[in-house]
């Protein structure tokens, strides 16, 4: 911008930056009227999971994967369960530097068949995560995004032929309490969900059920009726208990009999594969 502030184009945020400053997800500065990606090439988890921690129930079952991340988020869930990565700024935690070819070089070193960008909000690193995910398909690996999905178009669209399989949180069907628990709004995490099923892309979605906040039978018919409606139907449903965390460490677990109540109600909307978590 003409005053040396930038516009960061990456999520619907739209972050005005000043210089010296980052936006929301800490991850990126403007340097001199750039904007800069501070944790590029610099991961602060690295794992060997089983494919199902992502979770995915219908995509290579059986199978082990290399998860990475990079600290960040541009949400700010208070029930976050990684928020010692994710709600830091990239020099707050330990890290490793290592290459996108180093990455892919890891995988392969291990034998696992796929990399997972996960934990923290991958898409917050997006150019790091392309990088990789570019080199992993010219490498004969699989890449899977573990997102919550708030992102812009056209970054999206660009990426999503990268992914083989993506399980993306949906937190709610309410605008009002994507605002006031998540930080930010419901219709661009749909309009994820849209690109990614539109773009061949393995989708799964996972519901994490808090007590209270998304648990109301009308916002969950409304949810599952949407999916089924938009060719979601047979797309896996992870609904997750919730426990204490965070800064939500005097709520209750879910109880199973809402567990179960969510359940029935997804399959009463038609929603095929239905997987209840941390159960």
């Amino acid at each position: 911008m003409a005053d040396g502030r930038v516009t960061c184009r990456l999520c619907p945020h739209n972050c005005v930056i000043g210089e010296g400053r980052t936006g929301r997800c800490r991850s990126r500065k403007n340097v001199g009227g750039q904007l800069v990606s501070l944790t590029y090439g610099r991961p602060c988890a690295i794992a060997d999971d089983p494919i199902e921690k992502k979770p995915l129930a219908m995509w290579h079952s059986g199978t082990r994967c290399l998860s990475l991340a990079c600290t960040g988020c541009n949400l700010r869930c208070p029930n976050c369960q990684n928020y010692t990565i994710s709600q830091v700024a990239p020099d707050d935690v330990p890290y490793d530097e290592c290459s996108p070819e180093e990455m892919v070089a890891l995988a392969r070193r291990h034998h696992l068949p796929t990399i997972a960008y996960t934990y923290t909000e991958p898409l917050t690193w997006i150019e790091y995560m392309t990088d990789i995910a570019r080199l992993a398909h010219e490498s004969g690996l699989y890449n899977v995004l573990v997102s919550a999905g708030y992102v812009n178009e056209q970054p999206l669209r660009d990426l999503a032929p990268l992914i083989d399989a993506a399980n993306i949180d949906l937190k709610s069907f309410s605008n009002e309490i994507y605002r006031q628990y998540n930080g930010a709004s419901l219709s661009p995490v749909l309009r994820t969900l849209t690109i990614l099923r539109e773009a061949g892309v393995h989708l799964e979605i996972t519901l994490l059920l808090i007590p209270g906040i998304n648990t109301d039978d009308d916002m969950l018919h409304a949810m599952f009726h949407w999916l089924a409606s938009n060719d979601m139907a047979d797309c896996a449903l992870h609904i997750s208990r919730f426990f204490p965390m965070y800064k939500m460490q005097t709520a209750s677990a879910t109880p199973l009999a809402a567990m179960r109540r969510a359940e029935a109600i997804a399959h009463d909307e038609g929603i095929v594969h239905v997987f209840l978590g941390n159960v």
